[in-house]
């Protein structure tokens, strides 16, 4: 198989020719670490096996984006040929310009001791050895089958990293000069503060966010550092096989019925989901909401919020109309929130979430505040 030319064309796309990641993307075979990967379909997700089609594993391994590998409990690899899988995806590949993106915001240095959180497929940890030597780089991610899978990839290619199943949120495997997660995290754990060495900095994507948290170890032992202006978004880290399942039975409740209390909004209604800035600066201010979408035969649009405490809006714009009816339910008023901030843009012209300075106390506690404006998590 001539995968070379792919390779070629993927480093194009990904990352700058006089970049000094031209030469990892291009040298490293990225369909060796998807042979087997999903696809959605309106059924579920239907798995593809690569060596059966060369053309599609082509496609999909040397394209900038991201190949899904695990849905629910289910690896690609487990996954038997027709039936389809229904679920979030739990585990991926991720795009390589995302990942090189994320080493770069590592400030990762020849010699520096680097944990890959987040293993996954294993690319990201083929990308790293290439650019900066085995001997420095350290992946590791919850799921065994993950890291038993990856190391046999790596070594097939005469990769040889340290390859360690360990929870991302736990006791990490050793200490570090930069810790690069490739899963989101609620806050910054302590155990990253302990593992990262004096003058060392760790990033990470801030769940349910579109944030990139960046920071350095400083002398207290807590961090300090930014949001970045850029955005990403990578799956929320878990310590089981599947994530919590979805709030079906309140969006049952919240789905057509009368709200405790009824309301017109002056906006009309936004997919929080696509909007990257209103949507992390909502998951800031009340983390854990579920979005859901709908449009009706006659174009007019619906979303609903819904919250693990009970709490649950929904709001419909008819075809046309620029505003909305808003029906809300539970000890929370979610929309009330949201509302609030979609106020605070228009009146400011931004949000305070991108370029937010961080503070992390050794603890953990992780504190951004910009222009007035401070959350803790």
């Amino acid at each position: 198989m001539n995968w070379k030319p792919h390779a070629r064309e993927l480093a194009r796309a990904a990352v700058h020719p006089a970049s000094r990641w031209y030469g990892p993307v291009l040298s490293v075979p990225r369909h060796v670490f998807v042979p087997r990967w999903f696809t959605p379909g309106p059924e579920g997700w239907t798995v593809a096996d690569g060596p059966r089609d060369e053309a599609a594993w082509m496609r999909a391994a040397y394209t900038d984006q991201t190949v899904v590998t695990r849905v629910g409990p289910v690896h690609a690899d487990h996954a038997t040929d027709g039936r389809p899988v229904t679920g979030h995806p739990t585990s991926s590949a991720t795009l390589p310009s995302l990942v090189v993106g994320m080493l770069r915001h590592g400030k990762v240095t020849d010699g520096c001791s680097l944990l890959d959180l987040a293993t996954g497929s294993g690319y990201s940890a083929a990308l790293a050895c290439e650019r900066f030597g085995d001997a420095n780089v350290t992946t590791a991610d919850v799921d065994p089958y993950l890291t038993e899978a990856a190391a046999a990839r790596l070594d097939s290619i005469g990769l040889h990293p340290r390859v360690v199943t360990a929870d991302a949120g736990a006791e990490l495997p050793g200490e570090f000069d930069r810790i690069v997660s490739m899963v989101s995290m609620p806050r910054i754990p302590a155990s990253w503060l302990q593992a990262l060495r004096p003058g060392g900095r760790l990033v990470t994507t801030l769940t349910g966010t579109g944030l990139i948290l960046t920071a350095n170890r400083t002398e207290d032992g807590g961090a300090a550092g930014q949001i970045e202006w850029d955005r990403a978004r990578f799956m929320a880290t878990r310590t089981t096989e599947d994530y919590p399942p979805m709030l079906n039975t309140l969006f049952q409740a919240a789905r057509d019925q009368d709200g405790e209390s009824v309301s017109q909004s002056p906006f009309p209604v936004l997919d929080v989901s696509q909007a990257w800035e209103v949507l992390s600066m909502l998951s800031l201010t009340a983390p854990g909401i579920e979005h859901r979408t709908g449009t009706d035969d006659g174009g007019g649009r619906t979303v609903w919020l819904l919250h693990p405490d009970g709490s649950w809006a929904r709001a419909h714009t008819k075809a046309g109309a620029r505003t909305a009816t808003v029906h809300q339910s539970g000890p929370r008023r979610l929309y009330d929130i949201l509302e609030g901030i979609r106020w605070r843009w228009l009146e400011h012209g931004e949000l305070p979430v991108y370029g937010a300075r961080v503070t992390v106390a050794p603890d953990g506690a992780t504190t951004l505040s910009r222009g007035g404006w401070t959350v803790t998590l």
